[in-house]
Order: C-alpha cells, then sequence, then structure tokens
C-alpha cells in the first residue's frame, strides 16, 4: 500500500492506495497537533510500502512524521516547491516560499489540462494560475469561509454552509444573524474567485481551464460562474505527478481526476468584465 499524506495547519488528510491496482482502499483525517499514532483515524503502518508528504504546517511537525515514518516504513517522500517541476516554472521570486499544497494543486492542474487556475478552498482559499507552456504567475491567498466566520466573532462558527443549498438562495439578503453571515462570507468568497479568474484570463490573454479542490469546494463551486471542475484529489494528483509509484501513475493517470473543463471564450470573460465594470 502506498499511504498519502496532505497536512495542514488545521487537518491531515490521508489515503491508502493500492499499490498493484492503485485503486483507493481508505482515507480519513486527524487534527494535525494530533500525535501520528496508528488508531481508529489512522491506518496500520504495517501495511504501508511508501509514504508520500506535502506539508504545510510547521516544520517541527513534518520532521517528527517523517521521523516516524522512516523508522516504520522506510521509503518516504516528500515533496518541496521547486524552482521547475514536470514543465512548470514556478512563478515565485522565492521558490521554496510557495507553499507546496499549492505547488502540487498547480502541478497536477497542468499535467490534466496544459495550463490552468487551480483553486484550493480550505482555511485559506488560494487561487494559483499556470499559463500553457508552464509558466506560473503567481496567485492570491483570501481568508477560507470558516476564517471570515470567526474573524466576525459572532458566534456563529460553528454553524456550516450546507454545500447543498443553492446558490441563489446563499446570495440573498440574510433573514437571521448567522444567515446574514453567511450569505456574506459566501458572496465575498465566489465573487472573489469570480473576479480574479476573470481578470488574470483577461491580462494574460487566455481562458483557462478552472479546478476547484479542498473541504469547502463543493460548496463555492455552486457560486462559479464559469465553466469547471471539482477534484477532491488534486494535492494528491501532484503527489502522484512528481513520485509515480504504480504504473498507472507512471503511465500519466492521477486518481479522481475530473474531465477538463471546457472554459467559455476569452471575449466572453472580456464582455463580462467590462459589463461589471458599469455596475
Amino acid at each position: 500500500m502506498i499511504l498519502d499524506l496532505d497536512i495542514g495547519n488545521t487537518l491531515s488528510k490521508w489515503r491508502l492506495k493500492d499499490r498493484d491496482s492503485s485503486e483507493i482502499r481508505s482515507r480519513g483525517a486527524v487534527w494535525t497537533r494530533e500525535e501520528w499514532r496508528p488508531g481508529a483515524d489512522i491506518p496500520d503502518l504495517d501495511v504501508v510500502e511508501a509514504v508520500r508528504i506535502a506539508s504545510v504546517a510547521r516544520r517541527s511537525v513534518l520532521d517528527q512524521t517523517v521521523e516516524l515514518l522512516r523508522h516504520e516504513v522506510g521509503v518516504v517522500h516528500v515533496a518541496r516547491s521547486t524552482p521547475e517541476a514536470l514543465g512548470v516554472t514556478n512563478g515565485y521570486l522565492e521558490t521554496g516560499r510557495l507553499g507546496v499544497d499549492r505547488w502540487m494543486g498547480v502541478l497536477a492542474g497542468y499535467q490534466l489540462a496544459g495550463g490552468c487556475c487551480s483553486v484550493d478552498c480550505g482555511s485559506a482559499i488560494t487561487i494559483d494560475f499556470v499559463l500553457p507552456g508552464g509558466r506560473h504567475v503567481g496567485g492570491y491567498i483570501i481568508p477560507g469561509l470558516r476564517l471570515m466566520k470567526e474573524s466576525l466573532q459572532l458566534g456563529t462558527r460553528n454553524v456550516a454552509i450546507d454545500p447543498d443549498t443553492e446558490a441563489e438562495e446563499l446570495l440573498l439578503p440574510g433573514l437571521r444573524t448567522v444567515e446574514a453571515v453567511n450569505h456574506g462570507i459566501y458572496m465575498a468568497a465566489v465573487s472573489a474567485v469570480n473576479r480574479i479568474y476573470c481578470e488574470v484570463c483577461d491580462r494574460e490573454g487566455v481562458a483557462l481551464p478552472l479546478l476547484l479542490t479542498g473541504g469547502d469546494a463543493r460548496v463555492v463551486s455552486r457560486g462559479i460562474q464559469v465553466p469547471h471542475g471539482v477534484w477532491p484529489d488534486m494535492v494528491y494528483g501532484g503527489l502522484e505527478a512528481c513520485f509515480p509509484l504504480t504504473a498507472s501513475e507512471r503511465a500519466g493517470r492521477m486518481s479522481g481526476a475530473p474531465r477538463v473543463p471546457v472554459p467559455v471564450g476569452l471575449e466572453k470573460i472580456r464582455a463580462g468584465l467590462a459589463f461589471s465594470m458599469l455596475l
């Protein structure tokens, strides 16, 4: 089995993948602050042959995790943000400071679509662009839905937005405080993603496929106004592309990859931007 780890500041997500069949056998998550110890929420390391890790947690968390896993497993691959990988040139001035989860998303999106906008809807919402030809032009970071809610300090942080709620309903004025908060942060998030996508496509002169991942991708997806795909395993896809361990991965296939969304034409994007500037 292959153990893939996506270690965030809040949650550490994991999945077990069969090395022979490439099937995902199980998956789960634990709080990053908890000790990595096999149990109900953590896979049995006895079945693991290799580990792949993408981590944005504190360096001490990564070091402790790697030390434990190397003692138990032996083969541990740790992803890093590099100046270039898999045909993509990192756009950051200090390439190592680009969050490795963002870098994995960019690499996965590029392998799938040959240029894309990758949006990770987690604690923060990150929006990155890589152009056809592989030039990563940088990105944006805005607070995620939970962080925006916590910042208001109105006691509504534990009331989540239902991901099955229609976007039209979420964009209406709230009739209770919790609705006003949820609808307000939802509008802020989706408006930012929609506008940033259109602005960058306009500036770069190319309509890019749009891919969403992260824990809030389903709910954010409902308010995105251009064609897009939702790829929950996009960070894992970057790990697969960087460290291919199965026959399927070596053939370039990434788990759970959606069909590449066909973007609207650049003319429509520009017309929409021009209209919004008149309002």
